[in-house]
């Protein structure tokens, strides 16, 4: 989005109540967020179209779908083959999400696995990616704090801040 189609306080407030009631009507939301249908609408619609609103699909633990482990794998790619170790690291279903990082390495990979072995398999598909040169695995013991944007909506709704 850019910086004039940002997110507002009466669209977070509109988003909060989506998140807090993810199966009400756009008459409930707009209620809940003082707005009127025809505005609540038109602000969703214009998310969508933004991309300020992705994905409603709904988050699935993959441990019940029998992948209890999760890792991050660094990978260094060759730089001008990056699409193309993309394109390959999407096609394996263990592979969740990749972000391309600054540092030492490339790319910052979230995998799932059904066990150890599994997860020297998931490993090994990766590396052999043609442009992935190196890997390393980190295996997670125990999620911190989940994925969640609820507490920036919140500030934004509230405090009408938004970083510079």
């Amino acid at each position: 989005m850019q910086d004039d189609q940002r997110i507002d306080p009466a669209d977070a407030r509109l988003l909060l109540a989506m998140v807090r009631h993810p199966r009400a009507t756009i008459v409930a939301l707009a209620e809940k967020a003082g707005l009127s249908r025809n505005t609540a609408q038109a602000r969703i619609t214009r998310l969508e179209q933004e991309r300020g609103l992705e994905s409603f699909e709904r988050r699935v633990s993959p441990g019940a779908l029998g992948y209890p482990l999760t890792a991050f794998i660094t990978a260094q790619v060759t730089q001008r083959r990056l699409g193309e170790v993309a394109g390959a690291l999407a096609e394996i279903p263990e592979v969740l999400q990749v972000h391309g990082v600054s540092g030492a390495t490339d790319l910052l990979v979230h995998t799932v696995a059904a066990d150890a072995d599994d997860l020297y398999r998931v490993a090994g598909r990766i590396l052999a990616v043609p442009g992935v040169e190196r890997t390393q695995t980190a295996l997670v013991m125990r999620e911190l704090v989940e994925y969640r944007v609820t507490p920036l909506l919140r500030r934004l709704a509230e405090e009408g801040r938004t970083p510079r």
